[in-house]
């Protein structure tokens, strides 16, 4: 092709053209993305975006939230909580944050108790808490919090040697307690002797493992509190009701003798076979979004014979290849088809739920369902055995349920499983050997041979 004036010219308007098309698309571009934004997050697992109870959380509040970040111009810490609270914002549009500099209103930040440097204080719906360590489980943890339409109170019975929900010995809820506080339920202890009634205002009643018989006055009070609505957990153990049979007649509950046994436990690394191992669960509001193993030390199985106006619906139920065992659990174990041992599946908890209807009152709660649990294991949430399988969250969906609470969930944090590379001593030694003398030599050998073909070229 003959390159002329003419040509030469119709090729640099081409190529400004071109030019100005380009900084023009660059420039819709830019302004595009001052007006809309899109991010994805592309980690494995999703560890920066809000998990799904979370997200759950903010569908069950409808009103703004009101975040204040009492930081000072330490743009690592803003930056850290623009972040967190980000995520919230991306899913509800109605998260507003507020940075504070406590340096410039140290009265108000007095007034509040604001301590440390980057505490949020969150508010919904003229209600408010704070919260100083910043991560989604604990921003989420405060949400529920503060969303609940008014405070759950727990009332543990008391005197009788039963499951401290404050204490921090093996067989006590302590830290089980600390978790329910951290969700917003309020934890009291009830003794009978010192006040023999219930209050009105208790929300729900739970009996953990009396270790001495109650006196008949005191059983008087907790079963006429089950017959007039009630909420309550019963967590039971083997040998025997401590004379709590008047309230196994009322919910028709027959509590089997002997321990429910599991001699394949060894399978699953527990020597104990007084396990019951739970891994499937049926579909209740409880149960029906766990996937995961529960472990029952010690446990007593339920037979239920439903009573009138009540519905019992079986909660926990063993493998086939359980039963329980009514000798000593020692050396070698076997059914035994002559006593009075029963074969799995056996059932070791059941939910009763009835209608109830308060006079006078319009309240929905009172008015709605009564709710009872019965467990025949109360260790499941002891100290010592509440980090096995998923005993966490049954027990933190129990609460709820029986505060109905249904629509609030165990908050859990989003763990990210690619965060750690774990590599074996051979392939350490091979990567620092490769990078400490490999690749230096390999450069120097590259660098010769350049050299010597350039040299004799």
């Amino acid at each position: 092709m003959r390159v002329t004036r003419h040509s030469r010219r119709q090729l640099q308007l081409q190529n400004l053209v071109f030019v100005l098309g380009l900084l023009i698309m660059i420039g819709l571009l830019a302004w595009l993305s001052t007006r809309y934004r899109l991010e994805a997050d592309w980690t494995y697992g999703g560890r920066n975006t809000l998990s799904l109870d979370s997200r759950q959380l903010l569908a069950e509040m409808p009103e703004p939230i009101h975040i204040s970040a009492f930081a000072t111009e330490n743009e690592g810490v803003r930056g850290h909580i623009r972040d967190l609270v980000g995520r919230y914002q991306r899913f509800k549009q109605d998260v507003e944050l507020q940075f504070i500099n406590p340096d410039a209103e140290p009265e108000r930040t007095r007034e509040l108790g604001i301590t440390v440097d980057g505490e949020l204080l969150v508010a919904y719906q003229g209600r408010s808490d704070k919260l100083q360590t910043l991560s989604e489980q604990s921003l989420t943890n405060t949400l529920l919090r503060i969303a609940r339409q008014k405070q759950r109170k727990v009332a543990f019975l008391a005197g009788h040697g039963e499951a401290d929900p404050g204490g921090q010995a093996n067989h006590d809820y302590g830290q089980f307690g600390d978790l329910l506080k951290r969700k917003g339920l309020e934890l009291t202890r009830l003794n009978l002797a010192e006040t023999p009634q219930i209050p009105a205002d208790i929300n729900l009643l739970v009996i953990a493992a009396p270790q001495v018989a109650l006196l008949t006055g005191e059983v008087h009070i907790l079963n006429n509190y089950v017959k007039q609505g009630g909420n309550l957990l019963w967590l039971a153990e083997p040998g025997g009701l401590k004379g709590l049979e008047p309230l196994a007649e009322t919910l028709g509950v027959e509590f089997l003798p002997g321990v429910v046994v599991d001699a394949t436990t060894r399978l699953f690394g527990i020597e104990n076979p007084a396990f019951a191992i739970i891994p499937s669960y049926p579909v209740h509001p409880i149960t029906r979004e766990m996937n995961s193993l529960t472990l029952f030390p010690q446990a007593t199985a339920l037979e239920v014979e439903t009573p009138e106006h009540w519905q019992a619906d079986p909660l926990l139920t063993t493998l086939d290849r359980s039963w329980t065992e009514i000798g000593p659990i020692s050396g070698t174990i076997k059914f035994d088809q002559d006593s009075d041992e029963r074969m799995g599946p056996l059932d070791i908890a059941y939910a009763f739920t009835r209608s109830r209807a308060a006079k006078n009152s319009s309240s929905d709660e009172q008015q709605g369902e009564q709710r009872v649990v019965v467990v025949g294991d109360s260790d499941f949430l002891s100290n010592t055995y509440l980090g096995n399988g998923a005993n966490i969250d049954l027990g933190l969906n129990l609460f709820n349920w029986l505060n109905h609470d249904d629509g609030f969930l165990a908050i859990t944090a989003r763990t990210a499983s690619d965060v750690n590379l774990e590599l074996s001593r051979l392939t350490q030694t091979v990567i620092a050997f490769g990078f400490l003398f490999g690749l230096p030599v390999l450069l120097l050998i590259s660098g010769f041979s350049i050299w010597w073909r350039r040299r004799y070229r």
